[in-house]
């Protein structure tokens, strides 16, 4: 594995330098508005490891060739912050 294939915690530093303050600052927002939404939002990521793993399929939506984890049986109505997680990908996109 070249290094630059490893992961790295300063990866985004360099790459996108908005992202970390920008997730920090939605994630806590979305928890001081809601206190369990933090729980909620670890959940929602031990569940898309659970699967496959780390994939980030359960935030995908249902589509004609796809078949999302966002609303199979056992996620549906259940699993809570993809408002949050939007909510991100529009401040960082």
């Amino acid at each position: 594995m070249a290094l630059s294939d490893s992961l790295s915690p300063s990866f985004y530093n360099h790459v996108c330098p908005q992202a970390l303050p920008a997730i920090k600052r939605v994630v806590e927002d979305a928890v001081r508005k809601e206190r369990r939404m933090g729980a909620s939002l670890l959940r929602l990521h031990f569940h898309d490891c659970f699967v496959n793993g780390c994939d980030a399929s359960i935030l995908l939506d249902k589509t004609a060739t796809i078949d999302s984890e966002k609303t199979a049986i056992p996620n549906n109505n259940s699993i809570r912050g993809f408002d949050v997680i939007d909510k991100i990908k529009s401040e960082v996109g």
